[in-house]
């Protein structure tokens, strides 16, 4: 058997490489990875921020120009790409502020597309987006008591629910005017 003072010098470099390489794993795992999935998911809410925002100008166009709200994210995106009342207001000019007035927002690759306005960046799933409905129910009696006549109106979209799967934000509310176009990180 041989003492520990006369080891051999290649165990040693041996054991030497392998402290090295187990600190660069550690200062990796502990420190790189963690600055780097922070930094992703900083992107993944800017950028679906930025989307929803973007559903919001949609939605609003939408509703000023057939006085209701819609819940078809698809119906949205074709509204944005070919109607050419959108294209009169990203390509208008607001006099009194002297800015554009396209109430898109440019994405973080630097420009707007019609396109992302469908899917959360992070987990590539559709927006949940819903309208409100209600009922309005009248009803005509007649002096004998007897039901004459009744009338039910049904109202779509004055309220609309955009939230984010992901989780990073809603914005609206289908139950309270207050929170009309309201997002919920502002």
């Amino acid at each position: 058997m041989k003492s520990q003072a006369g080891d051999q010098w290649y165990v040693h470099a041996a054991l030497y490489l392998v402290i090295a390489i187990l600190t660069i794993l550690l200062i990796k795992v502990a420190i790189i990875d963690p600055k780097e999935a922070v930094k992703q998911e900083k992107f993944w809410k800017t950028e679906s921020r930025l989307r929803m925002n973007n559903i919001k100008a949609a939605e609003i166009l939408f509703q000023k120009k057939f006085g209701n709200y819609t819940d078809n994210i698809d119906k949205l995106i074709s509204f944005v790409k070919e109607d050419k009342f959108v294209d009169s207001v990203v390509n208008a000019f607001d006099s009194l502020t002297m800015k554009p007035a396209n109430p898109f927002k440019p994405l973080s690759h630097g420009e707007f597309t019609p396109e992302s306005l469908k899917l959360s960046p992070k987990s590539f799933q559709t927006y949940i987006l819903q309208i409100d409905t209600s009922i309005s129910i009248d009803t005509t009696i007649n002096r004998r008591g007897d039901v004459v006549k009744v009338d039910s109106v049904r109202v779509l979209g004055t309220k609309y629910f955009l939230e984010d799967p992901d989780g990073y934000g809603t914005v609206g509310d289908l139950f309270n005017d207050a929170k009309k176009n309201t997002s919920s990180w502002e």
